[in-house]
C-alpha cells in the first residue's frame, strides 16, 4: 500500500479501524520502504527552563494557574545543559531536545542564552532541537544560526478539539510559528497527544493537517496523555496500547519518510506493546528518567528493550547533514527587540474552569 498526498478524513479513520493485522502490515510494508527498521533514534529531552508557564494547557503541570508539584526553575547555565547533554550521549542518545516552559520567545539575555546553549551542543555532535513556545522568523533564523537541527512546536491535536484543551494561544499562531521555522534550515518536529477525550475523527484530523503541510514535518511525536494530579485532565483514563500502535500505523501510513517518535506514556506500556509500536513505523523514542516533569523509562531500560529486540540507535545526522554553527559575531540576524502580538482566543474551557474553581 502506497500512501498519497491527500487523504479525507472518512479514509484516514477507515485506516485507523482496520483489522489490525491489516493495519500492521500496510505500515510495516511503508516502514520498511523508506527506513532501516531496526534503527531506532534515542533522544533525551532537557527542560532547561522549569514551571511557571502562563498558558492554560489542561494537559500541562508546567502551567503556574494548576496545583501541581513541579517547582519553577530558573533557566539553566550552558554548563548545566553541556554537562546533561554529555551523559546522554555517553547513553547512546544522538539527539538533545531543550524544553523551555514559555509561551512565547522574547528578545533579550535569556534568549540570547539559549543561543548559547545551541551552538555548544551542537559542537558536541549532536542533533540539537528546541521547544521553546511560539516565535518570529527572525528569533528562527537566530537558531538556525546557532546551529539548531529542530524545532518542536506540537498541534496536540485538531483544530476542533483543541478548543476544549488550551484557550491562552491559537491555532493558527502554532501553524504560522511552524510557517516561521520552515523559512529557515530548521527541521520541523510537530505532533500531538491521544487520550484527552479527542475522538477518532480528532485524531485524523490531526494527522491530516500534519500530512499537509509542505514540506511534511520530519519529525511527528505520538504522545499518549500522563494524567497528572492537580491538571483539569488528572481523571483521564490510560489510553490502551491499541489505540497507540493504530495511532502510529496510521500516522506512518500518512507520513511515509518522516520519524515518528513513541513519546510521553511509555512508562506504561510493556516492551510487548513498545514492539508492535516499531513494528507499526515508530522509529525514535526519548529516554531517560523524565520528559520534562513526567514520568519515562530509564536508559538501562531501554537499552535492555534494544538488545531483546535487536534494535540499534540511530547515530546523529543520518537523516541530515550536520548544520553549520556561526559565531555570534559573525551572525547576520541579530536581537530586533520584538514584541509580536501572539493572539489569545476568547473560547473558555469548562474543564479547565471548573479546576479553578475548585482549587
Amino acid at each position: 500500500m502506497e500512501t498519497k498526498p491527500k487523504w479525507t478524513q472518512e479514509e484516514v479513520v477507515a485506516l485507523y479501524n482496520k483489522p489490525i493485522m491489516d493495519l500492521l502490515y500496510d505500515a510495516a510494508s511503508i516502514h520498511r520502504k523508506y527506513h532501516d527498521p531496526n534503527k531506532v533514534q534515542v533522544s533525551t529531552l532537557i527542560s532547561i527552563k522549569t514551571g511557571g508557564c502562563p498558558e492554560d494547557c489542561a494537559y500541562c503541570p508546567q502551567a503556574a494557574r494548576y496545583h501541581t508539584n513541579v517547582k519553577s526553575e530558573g533557566l539553566m547555565s550552558v554548563e548545566q545543559v553541556k554537562e546533561q547533554a554529555l551523559a546522554a550521549k555517553a547513553g547512546g542518545s544522538s539527539r538533545i531536545c531543550m524544553g523551555a516552559a514559555w509561551r512565547n520567545v522574547k528578545d533579550g539575555p535569556e534568549f540570547d542564552h539559549v543561543l548559547d546553549m545551541v551552538r555548544t551542543l551542537n559542537r558536541l555532535d549532536m542533533e540539537v532541537c528546541c521547544t521553546l513556545g511560539m516565535l518570529t522568523e527572525n528569533q528562527a533564523q537566530r537558531l538556525s544560526e546557532a546551529g539548531l537541527y529542530a524545532y518542536n512546536h506540537n498541534l496536540d491535536s485538531s483544530a476542533d478539539y483543541y478548543k476544549e484543551i488550551i484557550s491562552t494561544r491559537s491555532y493558527d499562531d502554532r501553524l504560522q510559528t511552524i510557517e516561521n521555522v520552515r523559512k529557515t534550515n530548521i527541521t520541523v518536529c510537530s505532533g500531538g497527544i491521544i487520550g484527552m477525550g479527542e475522538s477518532i475523527d480528532d485524531r485524523a484530523a490531526m494527522l491530516i493537517t500534519l500530512a499537509s503541510l509542505i514540506p511534511q514535518p520530519e519529525s511527528v511525536p505520538i504522545n499518549a496523555l500522563v494524567p497528572v494530579s492537580g491538571t483539569p485532565m488528572e481523571v483521564m483514563e490510560t489510553v490502551s496500547i491499541w489505540e497507540m500502535v493504530r495511532m502510529v500505523a496510521t500516522a506512518r501510513i500518512l507520513l511515509p519518510t518522516t520519524q515518528v517518535r513513541l513519546s510521553a506514556g511509555r512508562t506504561n506500556m510493556s516492551t510487548e506493546g513498545q514492539a508492535l509500536c516499531f513494528f507499526a513505523g515508530a522509529n525514535s523514542i526519548f529516554s531517560g528518567d523524565k520528559l520534562l516533569t513526567t514520568p519515562n523509562p530509564d536508559v538501562n531500560e531501554d537499552m535492555d528493550m534494544f538488545q531483546t529486540l535487536g534494535l540499534v540507535p540511530q547515530q546523529p545526522f543520518e537523516k541530515r547533514n550536520q548544520p553549520e554553527t556561526i559565531a555570534t559575531e559573525m551572525a547576520h540576524y541579530h536581537d530586533l527587540g520584538e514584541r509580536p502580538k501572539w493572539s489569545r482566543p476568547e473560547h473558555k474551557i469548562q474543564r479547565n474552569i471548573a479546576k479553578q474553581q475548585n482549587k
